[in-house]
């Protein structure tokens, strides 16, 4: 049990309070409509009385399927307030992965926006057994419209009933690499979160936030900064490029946060050079690695405003690039992942937990409050993830003398060719500074010579041939032969998870009938 006099201050509550405090601000704003501080603790209140009525027991899970819109994210603080255990199924993810996330987590109240996933929802209704009630925002032919019901049911105060020793959340892994597992966070473990990104992450004051990213992923543990700095969370339901720029503009929006493949396509916008994007303070972008390229063009297109995340499922944030490590005259930080966040300590560790030499690769190994409390029924894996005190993150990087860390790659995808280990991030990393390559993803192929060949796949920029012998050679003079690629190949497009990740099941083609495990 937790030591009261000692204990933190729990998110559900965070959000009350801060709700609270600016009651005629206005706190979600979206096409169509908007939502006061004022009105959000009211909506919390009604939407928490309809979830006690339902007599559920403390820590139930609650399944959520969901575009981005106020509503859902505050009947998931409702959740929250009332004892239940949120989580919140991908809105890009297949039929057979949200019913696999319904079933592992034993989730029996599921939560559907019936505006964007009434066809999705009433399956996953119908195919999940351990399911007690279906709630649905908005009305569809099956469940309970949770919006009419709250109206007729009248105002209810929103109280926090929950402590630290309830569960929170149950957040599944991006399962970049096989089937996604669920990170298992108390209020405890969830109650230092927001405060860890309001001290490291420049969020502007009176912030005015655009969520275009799910909010049922990084993009939505922003949400509570903002309102914690009395600004607006601006919500759109999915990434239309024209309609992001159009918002920024209109909405004088200061922060925002895309993957990279996103900024890419706004930078490829014509509409880019005619819109005002003066009001930007801040664009966060993380998942994955951004082409140094074409972060310079944004930076000489956009402003000095990016700033780059890293954290994982198990822990996040873990470290940030802010904006004044994006300088134009120093672009080897550009292939950072930044320095680690003050409320995390990180040590690059070798196979037996022991800390490398500066400079020496080894494995990103973090331990602080908001570290997740287990995977969800996987003992076995929690052991080897939560060893000796540290978060192993499986991310292979090395640090500089100042601390900023270098990720090589992750420790699954390092590639064995001809005796030597490569990392494909450090392949990956020259390549797609050339001037024309978009996108590039590094693969081990089985070789009969090697054991292992580099094989580099390429998505070419927008109008350019590349030569791959110039490719593989530009590899060869920066890196050494060994990392040279045996052979690239051109496509279209790379397949991306929901979280805007290359999936490695691009590894998975070269491999089949074959004995090495893929991720």
């Amino acid at each position: 049990m937790s030591d009261p006099l000692h204990a933190s201050s729990l998110a559900c509550a965070q959000t009350l309070r801060a709700l609270s405090r600016y009651p005629d601000r206005i706190a979600f704003a979206w096409p169509g409509g908007s939502l006061s501080y004022r009105g959000a603790i009211d909506l919390i209140g009604r939407i928490q009385g309809a979830f006690m009525r339902l007599g559920l027991q403390p820590g139930a899970r609650v399944g959520f399927l969901t575009a981005n819109r106020a509503d859902s994210w505050c009947a998931g603080v409702a959740a929250q307030l009332a004892r239940l255990c949120i989580t919140w199924l991908h809105p890009l993810g297949s039929l057979e992965d949200q019913l696999f996330q319904l079933e592992d987590s034993e989730a029996e109240l599921l939560v559907v926006d019936a505006a964007a996933f009434r066809d999705r929802g009433g399956e996953l209704a119908a195919r999940a057994p351990r399911l007690k009630a279906v709630f649905t925002m908005g009305s569809a032919d099956y469940g309970v419209d949770l919006l009419a019901g709250i109206e007729s049911a009248g105002h209810a105060s929103a109280r926090n009933l929950a402590s630290l020793d309830d569960l929170s959340t149950l957040n599944y892994t991006g399962g970049t690499t096989g089937k996604s597992k669920g990170a298992l966070r108390y209020h405890r473990e969830n109650s230092g979160a927001a405060g860890a990104i309001l001290a490291d992450f420049e969020i502007p004051e009176a912030a005015r936030y655009l969520t275009v990213a799910p909010i049922s992923h990084v993009a939505g543990t922003k949400v509570l900064p903002t309102l914690m700095r009395g600004g607006t969370v601006h919500m759109l339901k999915g990434f239309d490029p024209e309609a992001v720029l159009a918002t920024i503009e209109r909405e004088r929006i200061n922060f925002t946060l895309f993957v990279p493949t996103m900024i890419y396509v706004l930078l490829d916008q014509p509409a880019l050079g005619k819109t005002d994007l003066s009001s930007l303070e801040l664009v966060l972008y993380g998942a994955s690695a951004m082409s140094p390229s074409r972060l310079l063009e944004g930076i000489e297109r956009i402003g000095p405003v990016f700033s780059q995340l890293y954290g994982q499922t198990e822990c996040y944030p873990v470290s940030v690039l802010r904006k004044a490590d994006h300088d134009p005259k120093r672009p080897e930080l550009f292939l950072s992942c930044g320095f680690p966040i003050a409320a995390c300590e990180v040590k690059i560790l070798d196979d037996n937990d022991q800390e490398v030499k500066t400079g020496e690769a080894g494995e990103i190994c973090v331990r602080a409050p908001h570290v997740m409390a287990e995977y969800w029924k996987r003992p076995d894996i929690t052991a080897e993830t939560l060893k000796n005190g540290w978060v192993h993150t499986g991310d292979i990087a090395r640090q500089d003398e100042r601390g900023y860390m270098f990720i090589l790659d992750r420790k699954k995808d390092m590639i064995v060719t001809g005796g030597f280990n490569i990392f494909p991030r450090e392949v990956e990393d020259v390549l797609s500074q050339h001037a024309d390559v978009a996108m590039v993803a590094v693969v081990g192929i089985p070789d009969e010579k090697w054991g292992e060949a580099v094989t580099a796949i390429v998505v070419p920029r927008e109008g350019a041939k590349p030569d791959p012998d110039e490719l593989i050679n530009l590899v060869k003079v920066r890196k050494g032969s060994a990392h040279a690629p045996k052979q690239i190949q051109f496509v279209k497009q790379l397949p991306m998870t929901g979280v805007g990740k290359v999936d490695k099941v691009l590894r998975a083609g070269f491999w089949s009938g074959r004995d090495r495990m893929v991720g």
